[in-house]
């Protein structure tokens, strides 16, 4: 039998390519984080702290290097000032003023670089926002997690100060990335807490910086804990940059022992800001394009 020509018309119908479809709904429940999603974009969270990090110091003629001056001219100013004029002191006989103090300024410059980039990562990525979707929680981990590139680089300059002084790190260096994970968490809770609202009320962006003005003195980066009287020490235990710092130093230096119920409290102060911070961003983020 001979074959028989077909023409395209009375071909059968070819079946459509399914093609995926995502309907994006406003979130319920009690889940705060959907992990499952969180991973499934984990490409595009490398992507944003790149992003980030070339940002940083683009067009600048210092690059790196400001993240060593920054820290250093500070520690500098304020150990002459208070270590020199008022008399300031680590607490420790065998612990130098400005290798205290240096401790402390190290982790605080974090915090104080990662809080304000959190609380504006919406309203940074606004141009993006509005046009694709991904998980809006990354926007402002990428701007907590840029800044250790710069903690990192500093570091260096603690261990030449640890070199000047004849001195060695302490055994308790293996707990320095719990307290290190604990102002990451820190600046986290704050800045999503902040981020939120920030689209809504410009103000925030003017605020956070008096603020962290104030917040400055009242964590123990110029003092040791001890030097407070008791009723203080409570009212600093409610900070909780305070666990972060005294942890930090206590973890390079050797020096006293955190007070454990200082401790407590401003790591649980640190996980109420985070749930309810996830709590806040949750409820802003089924909004957050109608508000660019």
């Amino acid at each position: 039998m001979f074959p028989v020509d077909v023409t395209a018309s009375e071909l059968p119908p070819r079946p459509a390519a399914a093609t995926a479809v995502r309907r994006l709904q406003p979130s319920r429940g009690l889940l705060l984080v959907n992990w499952r999603e969180l991973w499934q974009y984990r490409e595009l969270l490398f992507t944003f702290m790149w992003r980030d990090i070339r940002a940083r110091y683009k067009q600048t003629y210092l690059g790196p290097l400001w993240a060593i001056l920054k820290p250093v001219v500070s520690m500098v100013l304020l150990a002459a000032v208070f270590g020199g004029l008022a008399g300031f002191t680590s607490g420790q006989p065998n612990v130098p003023y400005p290798l205290f103090l240096y401790a402390g300024l190290l982790v605080w410059s974090y915090f104080l670089s990662a809080l304000p980039g959190a609380a504006a990562a919406l309203l940074n990525n606004a141009n993006i926002i509005g046009k694709i979707y991904f998980p809006r929680l990354y926007a402002p981990i990428a701007q907590v997690t840029a800044p250790l590139i710069d903690f990192l680089i500093a570091f260096f300059v603690l261990i030449g100060l640890f070199a000047y002084y004849g001195r060695w790190p302490s055994w308790h260096i293996v707990f320095l990335p719990v307290f290190i994970l604990l102002a990451v968490l820190a600046a986290l809770g704050f800045g999503i807490w902040l981020c939120g609202i920030s689209v809504r009320y410009r103000d925030i962006a003017f605020t956070i910086p008096f603020v962290l003005q104030l917040w400055f003195y009242i964590t123990p980066v110029l003092y040791p804990v001890g030097r407070l009287p008791e009723p203080y020490r409570k009212l600093i235990a409610i900070n909780p940059m305070t666990a972060v710092v005294d942890g930090f130093r206590w973890s390079l230096l050797g020096i006293s022992r955190p007070n454990v119920g200082v401790l407590l409290a401003s790591t649980g102060v640190v996980f109420a800001v985070l749930i309810s911070g996830l709590l806040v961003f949750r409820r802003a983020e089924r909004t957050v394009v109608d508000m660019f």
